[in-house]
């Protein structure tokens, strides 16, 4: 009997194994420059056949370019919180949405770091077993004595 339910467990677990983990955003609302609304991904790289949509500059770039040019913060350089950014890249590279997903405590403050996120340029589009597709990317981030950086 032991060997029965062993032999289950390893067919069970190599079956899970070999299927490929994908994960699709619901879109509740349309969004204008969407190549297929059925079809945004949240992608994840370590997984086999996904590549996450490639932003045309640096994690350092964007966290130089936030701490810079958010007004809101270089005139409260004692704010602290915490927030979430999530932007829809569609197939062809260019960001059609960019909302904070968990707001920081200031309307004037997410407004400011959507303006940043939407003027980093074209992105490389996401791709799903070598298919461009359309994707979702999040960035969580904290801030602490005015400066932010990304978790």
């Amino acid at each position: 009997m032991k060997r029965i339910i062993f032999g289950l467990l390893i067919s069970f677990f190599s079956i899970n194994t070999s299927a490929q983990f994908v994960a699709k955003m619901e879109v509740k609302e349309p969004i204008e420059g969407i190549c297929n609304e059925k079809e945004v991904y949240v992608l994840f790289p370590m997984f086999e056949g996904q590549v996450e949509a490639i932003c045309p500059v640096s994690n350092d770039e964007i966290l130089k370019r936030l701490n810079s040019e958010v007004q809101f913060l270089v005139d409260n350089s004692k704010f602290k919180g915490k927030g979430m950014i999530g932007l829809v890249i569609n197939c062809t590279g260019e960001v059609v949405q960019c909302k904070m997903d968990n707001k920081t405590k200031s309307a004037e403050l997410d407004k400011q770091i959507e303006a940043v996120f939407n003027s980093l340029g074209d992105w490389k589009a996401g791709k799903l077993n070598g298919k461009e597709v359309d994707s979702s990317k999040l960035y969580s981030f904290k801030i602490k004595k005015g400066k932010i950086s990304f978790e």
